[in-house]
């Protein structure tokens, strides 16, 4: 489809579902399996283009995996560390030619794999799609350099493609600044067990997405690999651990679940996401905290998150710092065009760094609507709808979260037309049937 349009639901919804996995876990997992010495069999993995293309790539370095959608699986042979490419008659070809990684426009494939392949011997080239070559990457490899590691940005702008000549990780300390992605540092902290001496890795000019950071230590302890924090933003690991293969159980997607969170605060009603918790790992739970903060009733479950809004009450609007859910802060500027005050987002700065400027991607579309919406360089303010738009067409930019989060003014709005929708593929295939679904209470 190159667009669809939406209708309005005609009452509140009540509804509930469960999210595919979580993106950011089944990537990161991936990765530490095919690491790790033995098999690992991951359960609720998501099936989308970014775990593709890291499927695709691993198995590019020698990793053998076997991948069931219908059940949500991926067995994974761990190799220990010994990434390598091997040609048809099983010899080793590595060193003779660039073992070729096309990563899309997947940050976390071609975030993680440059600092794990670090761990092999030979040449690797990792590319991706042209947006993909605009997007940093010269902290992270900033910082594989300052542990022995050799490596360069071809096009020599720090961005993608990467050539990296590896010869294992020597170790030692890398200080990098963490204000753009917290990719890099998992990425580093993700290797580094196998470098050769203990690494101590120390962050400068503060953290974004600080709970991505504590999501990645924990996913390295469940396969057996500990990093210790012996004071803020300095993350020791020492040398000679290795992952282990284990049965590996993913959450659902805590930034999906957002969508339909702010399905019920938009439209009204009640919305139950089940196997999500407060305690997951994934800090984009914290959304919720906005919508209640706006009046939501927000429930926190044993097994589920329950978000409600009385039909006929009020959304207010709030100032919130998303610094460390800034996913969930496109969602939350569609559900600010239905509150009764103006809402301000702040501290979000590393959202324009992303599939797309999301900050001004996101102004610009607002603004579609009829909405007053001031951009500062940080964030945003967004004035509350005076009156019904006329039809909108909405611009995706191919970013699967701009089409998703303005899927949902589609609810309360008509004439709502989301162009290029498909683009949900990166992170969640079946958006469009499980928006139907909720909007017909299942």
């Amino acid at each position: 489809m190159t667009s669809i349009l939406l209708s309005p639901v005609s009452s509140p919804i009540h509804a509930e579902m469960t999210p595919p996995g979580s993106k950011s876990i089944t990537n990161r997992a991936l990765a530490i399996a095919a690491a790790a010495e033995g098999e690992s069999l991951l359960t609720g993995a998501l099936d989308s283009e970014d775990t593709q293309m890291m499927m695709g790539a691993l198995r590019k370095m020698g990793v053998q995996l076997e991948h069931d959608p219908a059940t949500a699986e991926i067995r994974v042979h761990g190799n220990g560390g010994a990434f390598q490419k091997t040609k048809t008659d099983g010899k080793s070809d590595l060193k003779n030619e660039p073992v070729e990684l096309f990563c899309g426009n997947s940050g976390t494939t071609i975030r993680f794999l440059t600092a794990m392949c670090a761990n092999a011997h030979g040449l690797f080239r990792l590319d991706g799609v042209e947006r993909m070559r605009q997007r940093p990457l010269g902290d992270l490899l900033d910082g594989l350099r300052q542990l022995g590691v050799r490596v360069e940005a071809e096009l020599g702008n720090d961005c993608p493609p990467v050539l990296l000549h590896a010869d294992g990780i020597p170790g030692g300390r890398a200080v990098i600044p963490g204000n753009i992605s917290s990719q890099f540092l998992s990425g580093l902290l993700m290797a580094v067990p196998y470098a050769r001496e203990e690494t101590t890795i120390a962050i400068s000019g503060g953290l974004v997405s600080r709970p991505y950071i504590t999501m990645t230590m924990e996913v390295m302890r469940a396969f057996g690999v500990t990093a210790d924090e012996p004071e803020e933003c300095v993350f020791r690991i020492s040398a000679g651990q290795k992952y282990r293969g284990i049965r590996y159980v993913i959450e659902p997607d805590a930034s999906a679940a957002s969508y339909f969170f702010a399905a019920a605060a938009v439209a009204g009603g009640e919305m139950t996401v089940w196997n999500l918790t407060k305690n997951a790992l994934q800090g984009d739970v914290g959304f919720c905290d906005c919508l209640a903060k706006m009046g939501c009733e927000v429930e926190y479950l044993a097994d589920a998150i329950r978000v409600r809004r009385a039909p006929g009450a009020p959304l207010h609007g709030i100032e919130t710092d998303m610094h460390f859910i800034s996913d969930t802060a496109q969602t939350l500027s569609v559900v600010a065009l239905f509150a009764d005050s103006p809402t301000t987002i702040r501290n979000v700065a590393n959202m324009r760094v992303k599939e797309t400027d999301r900050i001004h991607a996101v102004v610009t579309e607002l603004r579609k609507f009829g909405a007053e919406v001031e951009e500062f360089e940080d964030g945003m303010t967004i004035q509350p709808l005076k009156q019904s738009p006329p039809a909108v067409e909405v611009e995706t930019y191919n970013d699967h979260r701009m089409a998703m989060s303005f899927a949902i003014a589609g609810l309360r709005l008509s004439g709502v037309t989301i162009l290029d929708p498909g683009c949900t593929v990166k992170t969640y295939p079946g958006f469009w049937d499980d928006l139907e679904k909720i909007k017909n209470g299942r």
